[in-house]
């Protein structure tokens, strides 16, 4: 967490590694990335906004299908993009 009691972009990208591994389910993924969003007066820069706009709903279904909204192709996609926007950042 910085000052500001937001998670760092490390803290939010690791969420994502855990995802992609196994190490954090896709509700535990949801619920921690909720909890900032959710937070009032804070202010978050673009990219820590964009990527726990990405894990809030990770868990949605995507229907009568069983299966999430978002795929595990998609969510490895949005690390990829978060890395690539952070190297740029």
């Amino acid at each position: 967490m910085d000052a500001g009691g937001r998670p760092t972009l490390d803290e939010i990208e690791e969420r994502f590694v855990e995802l992609v591994t196994g190490r954090l389910s896709r509700d535990e993924a949801d619920r921690w990335a909720a909890r900032r969003v959710m937070e009032g007066g804070i202010v978050w820069d673009d990219l820590s906004w964009w990527a726990l706009d990405r894990l809030y709903g990770i868990d949605l279904p995507a229907g009568e299908s069983g299966g999430c909204l978002h795929d595990d192709e998609r969510v490895r996609a949005w690390l990829a993009g978060l890395r690539e926007r952070r190297a740029g950042w």
